[in-house]
């Protein structure tokens, strides 16, 4: 079975939104490598809407080195009620999100990867289809939402399987859902 894997960045206030502009001065070699380990594996990637049309904006003008031709040439499955046209790789989740990734998880492969958190995510803890997350917490304090804010969901508890430290502040918790 192939693992999902969640990755987040959030500000040590726990904010989710906008990372674009308060993450980018810690992009450093640490960071690049980390990335690039954790993607070891991965053979496509699980977004949300919101999460796919940012990152198809931003990463289709990126291309040449080893990382960014890998993660746009990347099958990209899309939870999706409102978007026709696709690009970049991607193609919607058919009908229920929750189900279209329990079988993609079922289906032979290499693992999934899924960015960005929101109504997605809720709706991928609710069902328990995450099976490891890395947590990225960076040395800033911003404005604005926080993962999974107001959602309802009930408690979920998560066991720490490691942690990374990077020079520039960044540490990362990778974590499983607790048995």
């Amino acid at each position: 079975m192939r693992k999902l894997i969640e990755s987040t960045f959030m500000t040590l206030n726990g904010a989710i939104d906008a990372p674009q502009n308060w993450s980018p001065p810690y992009w450093d070699d640490e960071h690049m490598a980390y990335n690039a380990a954790l993607m070891e594996g991965v053979e496509a990637q699980v977004l949300g809407r919101v999460t796919y049309e940012g990152f198809a904006d931003a990463w289709l003008s990126r291309a040449g080195d080893p990382f960014a031709d890998q993660f746009n040439a990347m099958p990209k499955y899309v939870a999706t009620r409102t978007l026709t046209e696709f690009k970049w790789n991607a193609q919607p989740l058919e009908g229920d999100a929750a189900e279209a990734v329990r079988k993609l998880k079922a289906s032979d492969g290499g693992d999934l990867i899924k960015y960005g958190t929101g109504e997605f995510s809720k709706t991928l803890l609710e069902h328990k289809l995450v099976d490891e997350y890395h947590f990225w917490i960076f040395p800033v304090l911003a404005d604005g939402e926080t993962m999974l804010q107001g959602s309802g969901i009930e408690p979920t508890h998560l066991e720490l399987l490691g942690t990374t430290t990077f020079k520039s502040g960044i540490v990362v918790h990778k974590l499983a859902p607790k048995a």
